[in-house]
């Protein structure tokens, strides 16, 4: 998958196009992106994405915006294990948010990208006050002579998949409703970095990911597996939080203590899916107390997998 920075002046190729933020790639995405892939095919195009960073309602409102379900990072390696080929990450900033909506498709969609063939979902709102919509592009398809296509939303269960009910399902712990409407365990993915090194005082060594957006979707104590150390996932539990036991005022961290693990792999890139909830995370008076805490959530998490074996809780 080719990723490129911004949008051309003027494109040097035809595209099959859709336009979103794609947090989380979630159920009703991959949905989308199935119909966008089968068209380009389809086309003998590219199968383009244009996305946007930061999201917009973190420039807009960065006091207000929603907890982030992926990071760039992330959300390109799970567009690139959809299948697309292209993806066009544009920044989200005062001059972007200025266009009006015919000025966006102008620009970006006819100039930039030379779209054949858009498909969006139902309820995409664009451009300087969102006044663009599907009935816009249309218009302009038959303007500028490409196709038109609105994916009608995904549901389960009658309920709407969104990056919204993930969100809301993680918040509430029901990992395994996130789950279902990813598609996929929920996952964190970062790079193991050195820590304070309490755990290991403690008994119980951890590995560290750095959380780069200070709002979490999920926090509190998880079985979790981690992939990318080893050729199959290695499972372990993890607290995900500010630490209030240690001190106040922290920033939130991602520590993993892996079952019957001791290995120094400092650097390596890893992905932590979360299976199941535990216990929120909580304040304890005393270290000690923590570390009768943590003995107890290893145990919980020993017994989660003796009754859901890693062969069924496959995280892909």
């Amino acid at each position: 998958m080719l990723v490129f920075r911004g949008v051309p002046s003027l494109a040097t190729t035809s595209t099959v196009l859709t336009i979103g933020n794609f947090d989380g790639v979630h159920r009703g995405h991959r949905a989308l992106l199935e119909r966008l892939i089968a068209k380009a095919r389809a086309c003998a195009l590219p199968a383009t994405v244009l996305t946007f960073e930061p999201h917009p309602r973190e420039f807009f409102a960065p006091g207000q915006a929603p907890a982030r379900l992926s990071n760039l990072r992330e959300k390109l390696a799970l567009l690139a294990e959809c299948g697309v080929d292209r993806v066009h990450v544009c920044r989200f900033n005062a001059a972007l948010a200025e266009l009006t909506a015919e000025e966006f498709i102008e620009t970006m969609l006819v100039k930039g990208l030379s779209v054949r063939h858009l498909i969006i979902g139902d309820d995409f709102c664009f451009g300087k006050g969102r006044k663009g919509n599907f009935s816009l592009f249309q218009q302009a398809g038959i303007a500028h002579r490409f196709g038109t296509e609105a994916m009608r939303t995904v549901t389960q269960d009658h309920l709407r998949i969104s990056s919204s009910a993930v969100r809301d399902a993680l918040a509430a712990g029901d990992i395994e409703q996130a789950r279902a409407l990813l598609g996929r365990a929920y996952v964190i993915a970062g790079r193991v970095v050195r820590g304070d090194k309490i755990g290991r005082t403690l008994g119980f060594p951890t590995l560290n990911l750095r959380i780069k957006h200070t709002r979490l979707p999920v926090t509190g104590v998880f079985a979790v597996t981690v992939s990318g150390i080893d050729a199959q996932p290695l499972p372990g539990v993890a607290n995900i939080g500010v630490r209030p036991t240690v001190a106040a005022g922290l920033r939130p961290v991602l520590e993993v203590h892996l079952l019957d693990f001791d290995r120094d792999i400092y650097g390596t890139h890893v992905s932590v899916n979360f299976l199941h909830k535990l216990r929120g995370e909580e304040k304890f008076a005393s270290l000690d107390l923590l570390k009768a805490q943590i003995g107890r959530d290893v145990a919980t998490a020993r017994d989660y997998f003796d009754a859901c074996p890693l062969d069924n809780n496959a995280h892909g």
